[in-house]
């Protein structure tokens, strides 16, 4: 089950987790309506006979799948990627991920332009909204496996901050008010 929280401002490195102290929890209702971001537990293992990642992908028009692993063993330029993953960026569609195997941390901004943090594990299906200034590190695992959904044709344009002005930004913003 995802876990979400405010992260502190401390650097370091990337892959720890960035509490607060005291920590500060974020629920699923409150990174939805401050956000966007939208969230379903899914049975990856069972993911054909529980029908629910079928119905969600009828339902959002998600027509595309390909699975990526990220790890040093896996992903090659490993360095530079998980480089610019953790850039922070938008993209003109949604960001759909369902976690197939391992974990990491999407970062999204909230309304007041904090960070959020969300531990993404095993059965995790998260969508970012277009238009949402996020990034993405593995934890100190090192590892993740995902299945990218996509409506149509995979695009993967990572829009680097600022892009205030970018029309995806703009209903991005106009959605959240």
């Amino acid at each position: 089950m995802v876990r979400a929280w405010l992260m502190d401002s401390s650097g370091g490195d990337q892959r720890l987790p960035h509490q607060c102290n005291p920590p500060q929890p974020v629920s699923l209702d409150e990174l939805k309506a401050s956000t966007g971001v939208l969230y379903w537990q899914i049975d990856v293992d069972r993911k054909e006979e529980e029908g629910l990642l079928g119905q969600i992908r009828k339902d959002r028009g998600y027509s595309y799948t390909d699975t990526i692993s990220v790890s040093p063993e896996k992903l090659p330029n490993y360095e530079q990627k998980i480089k610019s993953f953790f850039e922070e960026h938008l993209h003109s569609d949604e960001e759909i991920r369902l976690i197939l195997e391992g974990s990491g941390y999407f970062d999204v901004r909230d309304k007041q332009d904090r960070w959020i943090r969300i531990e993404c594990t095993k059965g995790d299906l998260i969508v970012l909204p277009a238009g949402m200034y996020h990034r993405f590190t593995l934890d100190e695992k090192n590892y993740i496996s995902a299945m990218r959904l996509f409506v149509g044709e995979p695009v993967w344009t990572p829009i680097n901050r600022p892009a205030d002005d970018h029309p995806s930004r703009v209903d991005y913003l106009a959605s959240l008010s």
